[in-house]
């Protein structure tokens, strides 16, 4: 890697190294094009940047703190900050990235908004930023996801969304965002579609990474106030699409001194045929709209994945995590679902926090890392753990 490349952004044609670009039918093209060549100049505007940092700090609550988890710290003899998330406004890191895409989709002149979601998270802060601007809410939902995030499917409802489910496939993330492409492509001039994750064609990787950077913004100033360096030595978050890891990472990315720590879904084992360890599993592949790794048979067709939790239960990675993870640049490891619920656990016991399923990933590979005392590690709390509490009581003899 030369000094003048970075981790942080795709090439021109929105390529991480190997993976990435826009593989859209020409349905599509003016929208994406629309957005690909006016993303960045909106984004920059001062009025746009004001509007975005005053709704961050007045409506969405940041910054979020970044938390010394002192009893975790001493079990596992490492300084441990939990970065938090699930304080956000909605209860999960997704709302950063709306209230920019609403704002976005306002000066692109849009009059309908369409979105996918997994866990409801992404579908809960799209509603609520429509609801806060007045704009219309469709959102697209798998089946089997509506029956196991009841909560957040309410919701929805209450914020004014219409929720429509996708019954094809594994009626799940990946069927819900094939239905929202569909939406878009019969609606494509008054319809701005909010992707959840850093995935999809370009420029929405790119977009959402930074929307969701200012994570990492304020992890370094606050790590600098509490421990006179804004450098950790090791960053985890969960992913499935990858957004809370994308913003975690974000300004550590050219930072080769941080591991960056990548923790996927292993379901009930990365070989058992029920997993979405798509880095381990995943071969190059085009879906929804971008090259990147994804888990697929021998001929192309897309195998299930299958996690305990919504959020992670995708078959593909964005861009930006394939390439971080080709080059050698992330660390990438997988937890079981019995191993994220007992991580669920034990963090509520131990700090009195209740973690989102997704972010129990995360948690569940702190003994496997060998940290030293000197460690400073940062973890993204990504959400808070109300949505999951039905499967939680489920759990309970765990």
């Amino acid at each position: 890697m030369t000094t003048t490349q970075t981790y942080q952004r795709p090439d021109a044609q929105g390529y991480y190294g190997l993976f990435g670009g826009a593989y859209i039918p020409e349905m599509l093209h003016r929208n994406v094009e629309e957005l690909r060549d006016r993303y960045l100049d909106i984004m920059y505007e001062a009025s746009f940047q004001k509007e975005f940092r005053q709704l961050l700090k007045d409506y969405v609550g940041r910054p979020t703190p970044l938390f010394l988890a002192e009893r975790l710290s001493k079990e596992f003899n490492a300084a441990i900050y939990l970065k938090r998330e699930d304080l956000c406004h909605t209860g999960a890191h997704k709302i950063n990235n709306t209230i920019g895409q609403i704002l976005l989709a306002r000066k692109l002149g849009k009059k309908r908004i369409i979105a996918e979601t997994g866990a409801g998270q992404h579908g809960v802060a799209t509603a609520t930023v429509c609801a806060l601007k007045g704009i219309e809410c469709i959102v697209y939902m798998g089946e089997k996801d509506i029956e196991r995030q009841a909560p957040n499917v309410a919701r929805m409802k209450m914020l004014g969304a219409k929720v429509i489910p996708a019954t094809s496939g594994s009626k799940t993330l990946k069927d819900a965002t094939n239905e929202a492409i569909r939406d878009w492509i019969n609606n494509p001039v008054d319809t701005h579609y909010i992707i959840g994750s850093v995935v999809g064609p370009h420029p929405y990787p790119d977009m959402v990474a930074r929307f969701q950077s200012v994570i990492s913004e304020e992890t370094r100033w606050q790590l600098k106030e509490k421990t006179g360096s804004e450098l950790p030595t090791h960053v985890i978050a969960c992913v499935g699409g990858g957004s809370n890891a994308a913003g975690a990472f974000y300004h550590f990315l050219d930072e080769l001194s941080v591991k960056l720590v990548a923790v996927e879904a292993a379901g009930h084992g990365v070989n058992s045929g029920m997993s979405a360890a798509t880095s381990q599993l995943g071969k190059p592949g085009i879906l929804h709209g971008s090259k990147s790794l994804v888990m697929q048979t021998a001929d192309g067709q897309v195998v299930e994945p299958h996690s305990i939790s919504a959020g992670l239960d995708y078959p593909g990675i964005g861009p930006l995590h394939a390439h971080l993870y080709d080059s050698g640049r992330g660390t990438f490891m997988s937890a079981t679902d019995k191993e994220a619920l007992r991580a669920a656990f034990h963090v509520s016991k131990t700090e009195g926090i209740i973690p989102a399923l997704e972010t129990a990933h995360a948690f569940a590979v702190l003994g496997k890392l060998g940290l030293q005392e000197t460690d400073k590690i940062v973890i993204c709390l990504s959400g808070r753990g109300d949505k999951d509490l039905a499967t939680y009581m489920n759990a309970m003899d765990l």
